[in-house]
């Protein structure tokens, strides 16, 4: 004879779910591969910052608290375009649409995040990492996502700057302040961001339109977006190679960083070529390797030379 009664099992099945799924859905506010594309810019730079290994304590303490925050903002950025979210096909399957987390718990939970992740690099870190990390976040969700967002088709462009700032909690965390070499890689991430993001808003431009949003595909044609990607990897190109002389990288940096920056441009002008959807999204996947593998390069360049 069982020890639990069928209707007690099935209680607690969906109990286990439906906690699973909250779970889930308490994760994807903090947009997980966002987070990640994040961090994994900060950790190069750190080693960049201390030309050579920095402390595992340290790096760990930087992660967990940029994590953090950066979750946070991913959070109360939902919060804030559930409206529109609702009406994008790209979107619609977000937990405050589907209402598997209302709003006002998404907010106590960016919130917490936020507090959780500033006390942790204050207090773990350093003040100016803390600092820089909620920078970031009022940056993104004040000026990009409540003003620029809805209101200027450069909204990307200076928005994109909350992006970039984990490079620069990277470099104070090991530092303490901010250096040129950390503007240089706060730079490259500003630079890279349009591009990045059109391509990919080229495939959903009609979602834009539909919601009045004016991301550059959706306000104009093709062609000038094409010509507005190609010029931002022209720049993004020699602001790499920049940082190579600022950064005092070696041989292996700048050939990478060559050899990348090269194939980004191609993806450009196949995309100015065509423009079409297939080969926007062609830049937009190699961008997301491109910038993986830039950062890599750093960290491997100053491991090669300085161990």
């Amino acid at each position: 004879m069982a020890l639990t009664s069928p209707p007690v099992s099935r209680l607690t099945a969906r109990v286990v779910h439906k906690g699973a799924t909250r779970a889930r859905g308490y994760l994807a506010l903090t947009k997980p591969r966002i987070v990640e594309q994040l961090l994994i810019t900060t950790v190069p730079t750190m080693f960049a910052a201390r030309r050579g290994l920095p402390s595992v304590a340290l790096m760990v303490a930087t992660v967990a608290g940029g994590a953090l925050v950066a979750g946070g903002a991913n959070a109360l950025n939902m919060v804030a375009d559930r409206d529109i979210d609702r009406l994008m096909h790209r979107t619609r399957r977000r937990p405050l649409v589907t209402g598997e987390i209302s709003p006002g718990a998404a907010a106590v939970f960016a919130l917490a995040l936020e507090l959780v992740g500033f006390g942790e690099l204050w207090s773990t870190v350093n003040p100016l990492s803390a600092v820089l990390a909620l920078s970031a976040t009022l940056f993104y969700v004040l000026v990009y996502t409540l003003w620029l967002k809805r209101n200027s088709k450069q909204n990307i462009v200076i928005g994109g700057a909350a992006g970039a700032v984990p490079v620069l909690v990277g470099w104070a965390a090991v530092t303490g302040k901010v250096g040129w070499p950390a503007l240089l890689l706060f730079a490259i991430i500003f630079l890279w961001t349009p591009p990045h993001f059109w391509a990919l808003a080229v495939r959903y431009r009609e979602d834009y339109r539909a919601v009045n949003v004016p991301m550059l595909p959706a306000v104009t044609t093709l062609a000038k977006t094409a010509h507005q990607i190609f010029g931002y990897s022209v720049a993004l190109f020699a602001t790499s190679l920049a940082f190579a002389y600022v950064g005092h990288m070696g041989v292996f940096y700048i050939t990478a960083a060559t050899v990348l920056g090269g194939v980004f441009i191609s993806y450009a002008v196949g995309f100015w070529r065509e423009q079409s959807a297939s080969s926007a999204m062609a830049l937009f996947r190699y961008s997301i390797v491109y910038l993986t593998l830039l950062f890599v390069a750093v960290m491997a360049d100053v491991l090669i030379r300085y161990h």
